[in-house]
Formats: C-alpha cells, structure tokens, sequence
C-alpha cells in the first residue's frame, strides 16, 4: 500500500526531499503531494541577488521542473497556500478550495525576511505591504526590481550588515550602482565577527566602492520620488540617506504560523526531535529553516545548547536527504524497521564566507575574546579543561586580518579577511577540528608572496561544496567524465547548487584538469 506524504513549502529544502523520495514514488511505495505558493517551482534562493544583478538566469537557478514531476506520478499544486491543516482527519485545507489527505506531513515552509517597523512601511509581519522602491530581495520578482535599478545605476540602500546584505551591496556596486549600506553597531556582521575583523571587513567594502553607515539607527522612509516610490531612508539623528531602491536585508524568521494554528510546538521554529517528527505528533516532520531540533527529553545535553535554524541551505539538505530514507523505510517496511535508522547526525558550527571580486572573507565560531581578555580566555577552563588561546594578526593597510581562537590546539573560531588561502586552510581544520600546527605563522605564509600559484589549488580530500557535502575528489571525477563548466559539475555533483561560494574552486579544478591535458 502506498504512503500518502504530502509537503508543504517549495523551496530548495523541498526540492532535495522530493529528489530522494523520486524513487520511492517510481516504485509506487509513496503518493507524494507538494504545495508551493509561488507560481514557480523550486529554485535556489540564495543565489536571488545574483539573478538581481545579472550574474545568472532564471533557468540557471531553478531547482525542479513541476512538468517532470508530475510526469513522475508527483502531484503539484503551484500559486496556492495552505489555509489550515486538520490533524484529526489528517488532511490540509488549500486556499483554493481543494484539499490533500496525509498520512505523512513535513512542513518545509522555510522563513520569510523580517520587516522592519519604520514609519512608511506596514508593520505586520505576516503580510507587509512593502512601497514601491523597497524590496526584501527574496523572490524572483525583486530580483527584477533590483536589476532594473542596477542597469540604471541607481542608487541603492542596503539596510542591514549581514552577510546576504554584503554580496548584493557588492555585486550591485560593481555592476555600476551606487550602494550605501546602512547598519546598526560599529561594524558590519556584527553579531559574527570580532571587532577587528569587522573594521577591516568595513574598509574593505568601501575599497569596494560600498558606502558604509554604521551605527545608523533608521526610523522611517520616505516616498517622495516621482512614481511615488522611496526616496530617502529616515535615520534617528535626523539625517536621511537618498536612494532609488531600498533593499531591506534584515534577517529571517522561520515560518511557523501553520504549525501554531494545528497545535504543534514551537520555539524559534517548528520544535522537532533528532528524527524531525513534531513533538507528540508522529506523522507530522519539519526540515529546513522552518524546523528547531531541540527533543522534548529535558535531560538530552546536545538540545541543551541546541540554537535554533541555522538558515543555511546546506543543514537543511542533510536533514532533506535523512528524511527521505527514514519516509522510504516507513512506507517500504515497519515502523521498527524506519525507527532502526541512525538518527540524524548533529549539524557542526556554521561558517560564514564571503566572496566576492576584491573581498574575501570566512569566519566561525566564537571569535570574541581579545588576546588580552584575561576573563573571557579563562571562562570554562575547569577540571583540566584547557584556557582560550588567541592568535591575532592584523595589516589594515593592506585590509588584512586573521584571528585564530583555540582551546587545547583545535580551532573553536576564527576570522579571515583578505587572506583567501589561509581562510580555507583554517575552514578545513575548523571542519574536521583538527589541531592547528603549533607555529601559527606557518597558515599566515599561505597568502605570502613567496608561494607559488598552486598553493592555493583546491586540496581534492577536503570538502569544496560545504552547501551540498562535495568532495574534491568527487568534483574532479567528474571534471574526467567530461563536466566542462560549473554548470555540469553541478548537474552531475550538485555542488555549487547552494550558496555559489564554491563557484571559483570548482573552476580551479576544472582548469587544473585541461591544463594537466594540454600539458
């Protein structure tokens, strides 16, 4: 008998679990069902700023054909929301009257950005009505709102100083717009990166071409611009900062207003268990920006400092790709069996990289002590544990800057600016949490001069793809099978489908291999 799993949300996240369920529906063991409220099937969010700025295509960020799918026996249900899921019948209620029995829900609702509360711009979360001029840059639709400012050369305003802020004021800076960004705090990423860190990552964005306005508070917008659109955004010193567009890049909140309306538990997501079934409902699963995994077990030590959604594309893959096998075993055997699977492995630290023509950046982990914070370097040195160590090196100049933060050797954080070799050494070992060589320095040499072009090859063992968990190796493979362009790679790998960060590396392997066939 066939399982009927019904998924709501269409966005990557989703698009991974419909992939790996496909064979399940070919065999006729699961009747799948997808809800996208947009009218477009799946495609790679992250990469909306790209498309905003004329770096890729539509085509080249779609994720799924809705066509194939339901050539594939798959129901989907484009441009239509769910209005409320009845968990007693185990049934969802759609906006345009139909409905879809479940016997396995898995919300994969993702988050929608936060809006800020400024005069001028309607506060409600769940639906703002945002004036023309001003854009979230989430969907296809800003991102042509962004690009028709940016063939302009326009003036943009970016407000926020996290990381998707920083790549969309960088690419829409070189493609000929004018760009402020607009943050609050003395430095942008300022709930990641280290003071230090910080004013270099400023200075160089502004070497960049970015305008920087740090700890700017904005209160409101202005709409005097001849369409009526946004003018100006309102500071609370009295000063305003003109524009023709407003990019508002203020973080994200999962979207958890369905799973409240049917009872479920929520934190800062959808509360789910190391198996990502909701509390007390064994037929309902999250995954994604939308899920929590914190386990209702008080006692469990990993769910004590659990954090919430990571908001990365990548742990929402992993979590994608477990559930598809766990739904399979459901649907193919019994719930002893499906129940016999290892549960989901603990997702690691992030890392944040930026990369960009001219501006390099990674950062991880807990980087906040100074070298001279006696306090914090010994908090939690008990019972042999040992004390934070810092290595710091710092060339403003240059706009250079390392921070190596460890305890015992192993890497707990760090931050590289404009230090592309050391930084991916320093990713590697953070990654494995390897020890790092007792002479810090040696990693420092890396970007040195000396070093010739090679050292910065990609190391085939270590993971170039961290979106997607790709080898090196298995990229180069298929670079030998004849993938000539990150595109194939991609098609072929999947590597690169997530962030972009690894775009330059995979072409750093694909070169190193018609080189070594020229040669």
């Amino acid at each position: 008998m066939s399982e009927q799993v019904v998924i709501v949300g269409f966005g990557p996240v989703a698009a991974r679990l419909i992939d790996e369920l496909l064979p399940a529906v070919r065999e006729g063991h699961v009747q799948l069902t997808v809800v996208g409220e947009e009218t477009e099937a799946a495609y790679n969010r992250v990469l909306v700023a790209d498309l905003g700025v004329g770096r890729t295509t539509a085509e080249a960020l779609a994720l799924s054909d809705a066509a194939e799918l339901a050539a594939e026996g798959v129901d989907v249900r484009l441009g239509v929301r769910v209005r409320r899921v009845d968990r007693a019948r185990q049934q969802v209620l759609l906006t345009d009257g139909s409905s879809a029995h479940y016997e396995r829900l898995v919300f994969a609702t993702g988050s929608r950005p936060v809006i800020p509360n400024l005069t001028g711009i309607n506060p409600d979360p769940a639906s703002p009505v945002l004036p023309a001029g001003v854009t979230a840059l989430r969907d296809l639709a800003d991102a042509a709102v962004l690009r028709q400012a940016v063939d302009g050369g326009k003036r943009v305003v970016v407000l926020g100083g996290g990381v998707l802020g920083l790549e969309t004021a960088l690419a829409a800076a070189e493609e000929g717009a004018t760009v402020t960004v607009v943050h609050n705090g003395p430095h942008p990423l300022g709930r990641n990166i280290d003071r230090g860190g910080g004013a270099v990552l400023a200075a160089g964005l502004r070497r960049c071409g970015v305008r920087m306005a740090g700890n700017a508070r904005s209160t409101g917008v202005e709409h005097n611009a001849p369409d009526g659109g946004f003018s100006a955004l309102l500071l609370d010193d009295g000063s305003a900062i003109d524009g023709d567009l407003l990019v508002l890049s203020c973080g994200v909140r999962p979207r958890t207003e369905l799973a409240e309306g049917c009872g479920l538990s929520t934190g800062t997501g959808i509360l789910v268990d190391h198996r990502l079934r909701a509390h007390h409902e064994p037929h309902i699963f999250a995954i994604g920006d939308c899920a929590e995994v914190r386990c209702p077990d008080p006692t469990c030590a990993e769910c004590r400092s659990a954090k919430g959604p990571s908001g990365l594309v990548g742990p929402g893959w992993r979590q994608a790709e477990w559930l598809a096998e766990y739904l399979t075993l459901l649907a193919t055997g019994t719930q002893e069996n499906a129940d016999a699977l290892a549960e989901l492995p603990q997702e690691q630290a992030g890392v944040i990289v930026l990369k960009a023509r001219g501006l390099n950046m990674a950062v991880a982990g807990d980087n906040a002590a100074e070298p001279w914070d006696e306090e914090a370097l010994t908090a939690g040195a008990v019972n042999g544990r040992p004390r934070l160590q810092i290595a710091q090196w710092a060339d403003p100049e240059h706009g250079r800057y390392v921070k190596m933060t460890t305890r015992g050797g192993v890497l707990e954080g760090l931050v590289a600016v404009g230090m592309p070799r050391t930084a991916a050494e320093l990713v590697g070992l953070f990654e494995r949490s390897a020890e790092l060589p007792a002479d810090r320095s040696l990693l420092l040499r890396l970007d040195g001069p000396d070093q010739p072009v090679s050292a910065g090859a990609v190391d085939p063992e270590r993971t170039v793809c961290r979106c997607a968990g790709v080898t090196g190796t298995k990229i180069a493979a298929a670079v030998t099978d004849g993938c000539g362009t990150v595109a194939e790679v991609s098609g072929a790998t999947r590597a690169g489908t997530g962030c972009g960060g690894c775009h330059d590396d995979i072409k750093g392997l694909i070169e190193k291999h018609f080189q070594g066939a020229v040669a």
